[in-house]
């Protein structure tokens, strides 16, 4: 029980549904002429307390019929207020006032007793206290507490339909694919994995085998899902859509949403990889930086371009994700870039291309000459190429202009010629050189640049200087050509040879070999064919005798090495015939082919080296001029082990000729080189050369019966090989010899 300070005064319990009409006359307290009123300060025992006979320590209860609870005139509080849940139930008695009660008052047990009035023992009076005031109480609070009781019924009437609603809308679903759930675009919730199943198959499944549209970037084209190796995994695919939520606000959302779960796609990853790879040429591009070309004499801008490159492992990953839902499917693509900008081509546009494309170019030379660059041919001499900030930079080929206008200067010009040397009559004379007067055209052109910004006259002057010859006069005369130092006389020749042996020796007569050079007689004649005037004539090919343009210039290469032999030049490359040719020296002869074999020699002496070269009607005769300062002798070794020819039969025809043959053999030559001055020798040197024997060729029509102890060509044992030896010449190569 609560307890209260008496002397504080005690509000009375409030009832909770006071009664209006009641008054403190209607109500008759019972045994009240006998029982005094309990004293103030006491209080009311706990219920659990015995009731007959209170202890001294305890002041007697008064017990109040509650039927009179509450019973009080309007204005004056009530007696009593309903306990809130969960507290005791008794609640403290108010203090009584001395002398007559207008009224009985009661006091409350518990709910299960009937009340009763016991009369308080007689009391001393007290004395007289203010009446207490009754506590304020909102008048609205017991409307408001039967709404909040009528809004709980209502609530729990409708957890309750809810609560039945999911439970019947999961046993319906139970088994089923979730509501809701589409796939590639197909709603196949709520129904059995069964029918998804075939749902799927008749929509989705045709959709592999149908052109599917792809854009890659700004570039649209069409693929083939079962081409690429795509299909789809049904399973897979249903198992996705998990089961049946639990969740009531997942049921509830899924009437009104969509839950895409896709598909999960088989792939064939080599056939997937080869299909984006073909989507490359239509959807890949170079990017196109910004210029401006020359059409004639327009200047046409050019606008740049990103390029784009597909990003296969990207188009792989979106193909296998979005191909079954049948729309297009974007492609993710790497974009390159381009540096430079719209704006920085239509700078270049006017400030550098139309000025440049005005007027011609035109360079004044002497006597009134000109030479000039058509508007028409601008583009071959102005170009454009990025700034790195966004825009052109002009590019001028001073080459090409060069090339265009240099020829129409010529006249205007002094060429430079080099001293010559020459043997008019019959011993050397130094003929001086040439100081040229040249345009300058790089020093010409620097101010090219500028001349064309302009919108007027596109013109400047040529510049010209003096270039100096490659051979001066003082540099002629200090090569210390003036006496033979070798020569060498061969004959013997053909007429068709000797056509081809005068041109070539025409061709190096005069060659002036400085000291230190090496001289090639390919090198210096150049081809040797038909537009060079050489004709057909004989040669050596694979051992045989054979013809060809060019025929007979072996002859000037044996009697050149011969006079570089005598004249003391360093053999640097030659090779002999593979078979000997008797009007030649043993061992101490060469053969050409053009592309092939060359004949080279460098010249080690302190002076320089003018060859001349005398073809004759049947010989030619070379000679080394220059200052001698060393002597030359020969020394011929004796044949040694000799070879017998084979016979070849060959059908007739121009690429037969017959020959008688000879044998083989092999031979030596020593060369000693003695200083002229003294006789002292310097070096000494022996070269041996083994020679194939030459076969005996007949030529027979076909179908001629052969004669006996003849063998055809390919019962024709081939010719031995030369012997590795170091000091032996190897054989040649075919195409031995010209």
């Amino acid at each position: 029980m609560n307890h209260e300070d008496g002397d504080k005064g005690s509000t009375a319990p409030e009832r909770s549904t006071p009664d209006p009409d009641a008054t403190p006359d209607s109500v008759e307290p019972e045994n009240a002429a006998t029982e005094p009123a309990p004293e103030a300060d006491e209080v009311t025992p706990p219920d659990d307390a015995p009731t007959s006979q209170p202890s001294a320590d305890e002041a007697p209860t008064t017990q109040l019929d509650l039927g009179d609870l509450g019973e009080r005139s309007e204005g004056q509080a009530p007696l009593w207020v309903e306990p809130q849940a969960n507290e005791d139930v008794t609640q403290v008695i108010p203090a009584i006032p001395p002398g007559p009660v207008p009224g009985p008052t009661q006091a409350y047990t518990t709910p299960a007793e009937d009340p009763t009035v016991v009369a308080p023992p007689a009391a001393p009076p007290v004395p007289p206290q203010p009446e207490p005031q009754p506590a304020e109480e909102p008048a609205e609070k017991a409307p408001a507490r039967a709404s909040w009781v009528k809004v709980a019924a209502i609530t729990g009437g409708v957890i309750a339909v809810i609560g039945i609603a999911y439970a019947a809308d999961l046993a319906v679903s139970s088994g089923k694919v979730p509501r809701g759930v589409t796939v590639a675009g197909v709603d196949v919730g709520g129904s059995t994995r069964e029918e998804a199943e075939a749902t799927l198959q008749a929509q989705v499944g045709p959709r592999v085998g149908q052109p599917l549209t792809v854009r890659a970037g700004d570039v649209s084209t069409e693929l083939v899902p079962s081409a690429a190796g795509l299909g789809v995994d049904w399973e897979a695919t249903l198992d996705r859509a998990h089961s049946q939520p639990l969740n009531p606000f997942t049921r509830v959302a899924s009437f009104f949403t969509a839950d895409e779960i896709g598909v999960v796609s088989t792939r064939d990853e080599t056939a997937l990889a080869s299909a984006v790879d073909g989507l490359r040429s239509e959807t890949d591009r170079a990017s196109r930086e910004g210029t401006v070309v020359f059409e004639g004499a327009t200047p046409v801008p050019v606008d740049p371009s990103t390029g784009q490159n597909l990003n296969g492992e990207g188009a792989e990953a979106a193909l296998i994700e979005n191909w079954a839902f049948g729309r297009t499917v974007d492609l993710p693509v790497d974009v390159v870039p381009v540096t430079v900008t719209q704006e920085g081509v239509q700078r270049a546009l006017d400030d550098v291309a139309v000025p440049a494309a005005s007027a011609d170019l035109v360079v004044t030379g002497r006597d009134g000459k000109v030479a000039t660059v058509p508007r028409q041919q601008i583009g071959a001499v102005v170009g454009f190429e990025p700034d790195g900030s966004g825009g052109l930079k002009p590019t001028y080929n001073f080459e090409a202009a060069t090339g265009i206008l240099a020829p129409q200067l010529v006249s205007t010009e002094i060429v430079p010629k080099d001293a010559k040397i020459t043997l008019d009559g019959g011993s050397p004379a130094v003929v001086p050189a040439v100081v040229g007067d040249l345009v300058q055209w790089p020093k010409t052109l620097e101010t090219m640049p500028e001349v064309l910004r302009g919108n007027g006259s596109h013109t400047t002057p040529a510049v010209y200087g003096p270039v100096p010859p490659a051979l001066t006069t003082e540099a002629a005369q200090a090569l210390g050509v003036k006496e033979v130092v070798g020569e060498f006389t061969t004959g013997g020749f053909s007429a068709a040879s000797g056509t081809n042996i005068r041109l070539a020796a025409s061709e190096i007569n005069g060659a002036l070999i400085k000291p230190g050079d090496t001289f090639s007689l390919n090198g210096y004649t150049g081809p040797r064919g038909t537009a060079q005037g050489y004709v057909e004539s004989g040669i050596i090919n694979n051992g045989r005798p054979d013809t060809a343009v060019g025929g007979g210039v072996s002859q000037v290469a044996t009697t050149l090495y011969n006079a570089a032999y005598f004249a003391g030049m360093e053999d640097v490359a030659h090779t002999e015939h593979s078979y000997y040719i008797s009007r030649y020296p043993e061992a101490r002869e060469a053969t050409v082919f053009e592309g092939a074999i060359d004949l080279q020699f460098r010249n080690t002496g302190k002076t320089g080296v003018m060859i001349q070269a005398i073809g004759g009607a049947s010989d030619l005769t070379i000679r080394f001029w220059g200052t001698k300062s060393v002597d030359v002798e020969s020394i011929t070794g004796n044949r040694t082990k000799p070879t017998q020819p084979d016979t070849v039969t060959l059908p007739a025809g121009d690429h037969c000729i017959a020959s008688s043959g000879a044998p083989g053999f092999t031979a030596s030559d020593t060369r000693v080189i003695s200083d002229h001055a003294t006789g002292q020798e310097i070096s000494r040197d022996t070269r041996t050369v083994r020679y194939d024997p030459v076969p005996i060729v007949k030529c027979e029509e076909p179908g001629a019966p052969p004669k006996p102890d003849e063998r055809t060509p390919a019962a024709s044992p081939a010719p031995s090989a030369p012997a590795e030896n170091p000091s032996t010449t190897p054989k040649p190569k075919p195409n031995e010899g010209e």
